[in-house]
């Protein structure tokens, strides 16, 4: 696990000064790697790392490079297979100088080009230099497990793991996109291949950028396929084995299976293997156990594969609404693992928000992002290697708002005048609560969404803004310069794809924006900034294109997500585990932007400073303000993604650290 820089001249100018700037770059993420730094540089390129180390303590530093050093190579992250990888290539002759994973990257270049990424599992973010053709190679793993940011400022190809990294290069002046931040305001977060700062780019999930000839291109290398529910599974290699466009799941010797129970199996060998292959490490390693079914089998699998007794973390809150800890202590017994718990208060949380917003180098308003970072922070006094459950909701169709999408459409068949003159106003009648996922906030989330299309409908339920208020928050200074389309990247990549019913478009959505930039975007920060390394066996992608490949009905039957999973657990874990409602990581932050949080929302949000900052209406947050003070309604959603907003900005706009 590490963090990456550098950049590439494109217009033939001398690399003067090369290595003091490439530090300066690679000191802002030294918190994604402490143990070691990597420079190299030459007349055209500069590469640059920090390192955390993980595998091959002695001689794994970074770069690494092929047999007779032509070809360069720094990555972040891990390749779970590169043993058997290895050992493939040694018979093709190649030779290795050091026991780390990186050091297959550049070989396989060698042995097949932009396709090495075909021949990987695992979970990365590496540039690839080729001296001899001048070539670049900079990608993300399939997922987007791992980030990567990239611009061209000055005739110059620039990227990191962090935005704060490109920022550090003198080249790079940030300035807000006002187009990014009304995604932002709709998604909680910014979806790729924007970012919040105006000219630098995210690298997509499962997509590469390549320099060559002077010419900048990237490309999709790799997706799931939807629409093979009656293929066997094919003959294949490593690239067939990891599955998706390109290859399809490597066949065992068995039989095609049809029956819930015969794929439950299936389902079951996969993740056991998954796991197995993540719990190599060669420092001290854990699981974060939350009491859901996901994290659940992920630390069954690890008490069957591990070599000595496991150890599984978990944080509880005061607040009983928001409290799954009880969860975690009956799984922890039932596996008999070495469980370890920290108690979150609001007090302790309130603390964080400030401290957060120094290293949140673009806003994400993702609540569960203080108690991720709390137990990332718990968790790394004890292991340095953390393994968790991401992935399991948007494969396996845990959320609610996929079966909500079918009352959705039974709710349309009802007359309009019924829907409109009385259903409405009940449900907007309801007193506000501040519990967690309250009966009132799911009841207007789904009044709010249902009149609008699949696309909108489903990100509404997610995010703050619906697209209908952004006319009363901007100001028409940001409404005149910005589009407001702001689903169109969605309805243009699910338009695309092959999945064809609403429960596999939404997932796919899912696994490619919210996944993605939301989900583990957070898990990547707040792991980070704490140097540890966190793992997703359900992003394995064998276990993701099983998921992809299966009936809708084998995932979601009527309210019950994960039927699947749920059958190939039933053994292995408890009942009451399998079969509880889905809470999620959420905080109280309707009750504390009452309470804790107010002076610091009135401040940020105070109508002289956004009249004087000129991005939101000042009347319309003002209102929003008011009218969750008093219990007229539940504005913390939208509230909250404000006041990260301008956290932000102070940090990274207003006083930039450049």
């Amino acid at each position: 696990m590490c963090g990456i820089t550098g950049w590439l001249n494109l217009d033939n100018k001398s690399n003067d000064n090369a290595e003091a700037v490439l530090h300066s770059m690679c000191e802002t993420i030294v918190h994604r790697g402490p143990d070691s730094e990597g420079l190299w540089t030459d007349d055209q390129a500069a590469l640059g790392m920090r390192r955390l180390s993980i595998i091959d303590l002695k001689t794994g530093d970074q770069p690494v490079f092929n047999c007779d050093r032509s070809v360069i190579v720094m990555m972040n992250g891990e390749l779970y297979d590169y043993r058997e990888v290895r050992a493939d290539l040694e018979k093709r002759g190649h030779k290795f100088t050091t026991n780390s994973d990186t050091e297959i990257l550049p070989h396989l270049y060698e042995e097949y080009g932009d396709a090495l990424v075909d021949h990987v599992n695992g979970m990365f973010a590496f540039s690839l230099w080729d001296t001899r053709k001048k070539k670049l190679i900079i990608a993300r793993d399939r997922f987007g497990e791992k980030p990567l940011y990239y611009g061209v400022f000055d005739g110059k190809l620039i990227w990191a793991s962090e935005p704060q990294a490109l920022l550090a290069h003198p080249s790079v002046k940030p300035e807000l996109d006002l187009n990014a931040l009304r995604h932002y305001v709709s998604f909680d977060y910014v979806p790729a291949p924007m970012s919040i700062y105006k000219g630098v780019s995210k690298l997509p999930a499962a997509h590469m950028l390549v320099v060559e000839n002077g010419e900048v291109r990237t490309r999709r290398y790799w997706d799931l396929q939807w629409d093979n529910k009656n293929s066997p599974p094919s003959e294949g290699g490593v690239a067939a084995a990891l599955g998706g466009r390109g290859g399809s799941l490597a066949a065992d010797g068995r039989s095609h299976a049809n029956t819930l129970s015969e794929k439950a199996d299936e389902l079951k060998d996969l993740l056991s293997d998954a796991v197995r292959m993540r719990l190599v490490s060669d420092v001290p390693l854990g699981i974060l156990l939350s009491g859901g079914i996901d994290s659940s089998t992920v630390a069954a699998f690890a008490t069957q594969h591990a070599t000595e007794r496991v150890k599984t973390f978990s944080i509880g809150f005061e607040e009983d609404s928001f409290d799954e800890s009880k969860y975690a202590r009956r799984v922890a017994k039932h596996l008999d693992t070495e469980h370890y718990e920290d108690k979150l208060s609001a007090t302790t949380a309130g603390d964080l928000i400030s401290e957060i917003g120094t290293w949140l180098d673009e806003p994400m308003s993702d609540g569960s992002l203080i108690p991720t970072f709390l137990l990332a922070r718990f968790v790394r006094k004890h292991v340095t290697v953390a393994l968790g459950g991401d992935g399991g909701d948007e494969l396996f169709a845990g959320y609610p708002m996929y079966y909500a999408h079918g009352v959705a459409a039974k709710y349309h068949a009802i007359p309009s005048f019924i829907r409109s003159g009385l259903i409405e106003p009940i449900v907007n009648a309801l007193p506000v609560s501040t519990n967690n996922l309250s009966f009132d906030y799911k009841a207007k989330r789904f009044i709010r969404g249902a009149k609008l299309d699949d696309i909108a409908r489903h990100h509404s339920w997610f995010g703050s803004f619906s697209t209908d208020q952004h006319d009363k928050l901007f100001t028409r200074g940001v409404l005149d310069k910005t589009d407001g389309d702001i689903y169109k990247s969605v309805r243009d990549l699910v338009g695309a794809s092959d999945a064809n019913n609403v429960i596999e478009r939404m997932q796919y959505a899912d696994i490619n924006f919210y996944l993605a930039e939301d989900i583990l975007t957070k898990v990547d920060r707040a792991a980070m900034a704490v140097s540890l390394e966190t793992r997703a066996p359900f992003l394995d992608p064998r276990v993701a294109q099983f998921a992809a490949s299966i009936p809708v009905d084998y995932k979601l039957r009527g309210k019950s997500g994960k039927v699947i999973l749920k059958e190939a657990m039933k053994d292995l874990l408890p009942q009451d585990i399998l079969h509880r409602p889905k809470k999620g990581f959420g905080i109280p932050i309707a009750e504390w932007l009452k309470g804790r949080l107010n002076s610091l929302m009135h401040d940020v949000l105070s109508p002289e400073r956004l009249r004087s900052q000129g991005l939101f209406d000042a009347d319309y947050v003002t209102k929003l303000i008011r009218e969750h003070e008093t219990g007229a309604a539940s504005h913390h959603k939208e509230l909250w993604t404000l006041l990260v907003f301008q956290l932000w900005f102070d940090n990274f706009l207003a006083s930039p650290n450049a």
